[in-house]
């Protein structure tokens, strides 16, 4: 055992306890977040503008705050842009975040001194929770890979922008810099496919013992291992690899073809981090649920996404919210974010401690006929679907068909499979049959002749790589939409088709 694994059980001891206290203390973690923020906010420009001296509860909140998306804080970005001091947040932000939006363009989120360790703290004590439970701190001991985004950093404004993996590479801590792979030369390439084969050069005869990033990058990762060395599994070339970490994307429909990959069964730790903040955690080993984070710098509110179009829809801070029940997820933070739709559904699993799913985007749904089905349905309907048969899906993405050639309007399913289904038919008919289970609405369409079944287009190999390349966001913390409710992504799949069922 080196010295680092040794010392990392102490501070891991140390650290379970400090995060048991919070914890354990739910709300009066989020009260002393929400009288901090509103405290320095007083002093902003986007403060006085929206009365903040007025504010003396989470009632009053609500009533000066508004809910706002990236769009509703632009005006206010564009000051910081100009050089303005004390727009959104106390000072400037050390940081601008690069993403990319469905509707804004490219966003520049804000990071400040205060939220930057946010973003370090919560994939630090994530590992720590996992040490602290099982006792294992030897993946320590060999190299680490996080794939991620080139760290290399432009500027807009004065102020440091890249991707937000690029800037966290930035503050990696120097005990583990001796063990993180890839080279900085290497994690600089900006095009994926070179980058990736790079990485695996650089990586094929080290000790890699914790590998993380998105899913389907690591995949790819994987695969260009596999080719290079005459089809080994993961566990033949890297022998002591014991444990994954990954957020982003749901790892289910993964699951079945990293097993087969890796060859044998790893820890997994599920991340929920975002440009906006870090929020969540997996802190048990198994666990179904991440540990929502209430004590650094973002105080969360929430409104029940059947209600978020609504003229006036239901706004409740974390007292208030119930189990499975889909949340959208709203934030005010330390980075100078107020009242702020990141876009993403969630569902309370757990009130004691505070743990959620990610259950999708609020954008990101496929409601042509009235159904509103989300991401957390077709996911676990292809699962479901998939149990006792003996097939692998790369990735998938759903559509409506509203005008087909022939017959009723149906959902069609774009999917890109590794091992395809020996009896097809009976395997659409089971996701069809899941989908109804987990939606209503959907079943009652389907009963009543408005759809009917869904159909299955089967797609080439590596389509969702080309569709990617093609959109200009292969790699890095780019992934592709689990549904949507128009045809541009089915559209752009459609020359990848080579069978329908």
């Amino acid at each position: 055992m080196s010295l680092l694994s040794f010392l990392s059980k102490i501070v891991a001891r140390y650290t379970s306890k400090k995060i048991a206290d919070w914890s354990s203390k739910p709300i009066e973690a989020q009260q002393k977040v929400f009288e901090h923020l509103v405290k320095v906010g007083a002093n902003t420009a986007f403060g006085k503008d929206h009365r903040f001296n007025e504010i003396k509860n989470y009632d009053d909140f609500k009533r000066l705050i508004p809910i706002r998306d990236y769009e509703g804080h632009r005006e206010y970005i564009d000051k910081v842009i100009a050089g303005e001091q004390n727009v959104l947040w106390k000072g400037r932000p050390i940081y601008f975040c690069k993403t990319s939006g469905t509707t804004s363009g490219t966003k520049f989120i804000p990071i400040t001194k205060e939220s930057i360790s946010n973003h370090i703290n919560g994939a630090r004590n994530a590992l720590l929770m996992y040490v602290a439970e099982t006792g294992n701190s030897k993946f320590l001991d060999g190299k680490l890979i996080f794939l991620s985004g080139s760290p290399v950093l432009s500027q807009i404004g004065g102020i440091p922008l890249g991707r937000l993996s690029g800037i966290v590479n930035h503050h990696v801590p120097q005990y583990l810099r001796r063990n993180q792979m890839p080279s900085y030369k290497t994690n600089c390439i900006e095009d994926w496919e070179q980058k990736v084969k790079k990485i695996a050069k650089e990586t094929i005869n080290e000790d890699m013992t914790l590998i993380s990033g998105i899913p389907s990058w690591v995949q790819m990762y994987f695969e260009v291992l596999q080719t290079k060395t005459d089809g080994k599994q993961i566990k033949d070339i890297f022998k002591n690899f014991s444990l994954f970490v990954f957020g982003g994307v749901n790892y289910e429909p993964y699951r079945s073809r990293f097993e087969k990959l890796i060859g044998k069964q790893v820890d997994t730790i599920e991340l929920f981090p975002a440009s906006e903040g870090f929020f969540a955690y997996q802190d048990k080993q198994p666990s179904q649920g991440l540990l929502l984070i209430l004590n650094d710098g973002i105080f969360y509110e929430f409104i029940p996404s059947d209600e978020f179009f609504n003229e006036n829809p239901t706004r409740i801070s974390l007292k208030d919210v119930k189990l499975d029940v889909n949340y959208v997820l709203i934030l005010s933070t330390n980075a100078g974010l107020w009242g702020y739709n990141i876009g993403d559904t969630v569902k309370f699993v757990s009130l004691s401690p505070y743990r959620v799913i990610v259950t999708g985007r609020i954008k990101h749904f496929t409601s042509a006929f009235g159904e509103h089905v989300i991401a957390e349905e077709v996911e676990a309907a292809i699962k479901e679907a998939a149990l006792g048969e003996n097939i692998e899906v790369i990735e998938f993405t759903v559509a409506p068909q509203v005008n087909p050639t022939e017959g009723l309007p149906r959902h069609e399913w774009y999917i890109e499979f590794n091992l395809k289904p020996s009896d097809k038919e009976r395997f659409k008919g089971k996701i069809d049959k899941a989908l109804q289970k987990k939606n209503i609405y959907y079943k009652d369409l389907i009963v009543g002749n408005v759809l009917q079944q869904l159909s299955i287009k089967s797609l080439k190999k590596d389509a969702f790589v080309s569709y990617m390349k093609s959109q200009g966001k292969l790699g890095g913390q780019n992934k592709v939409p689990r549904l949507s409710n128009d045809r541009l992504i089915a559209d752009a799949l459609e020359e990848f088709v080579e069978e329908v069922w």
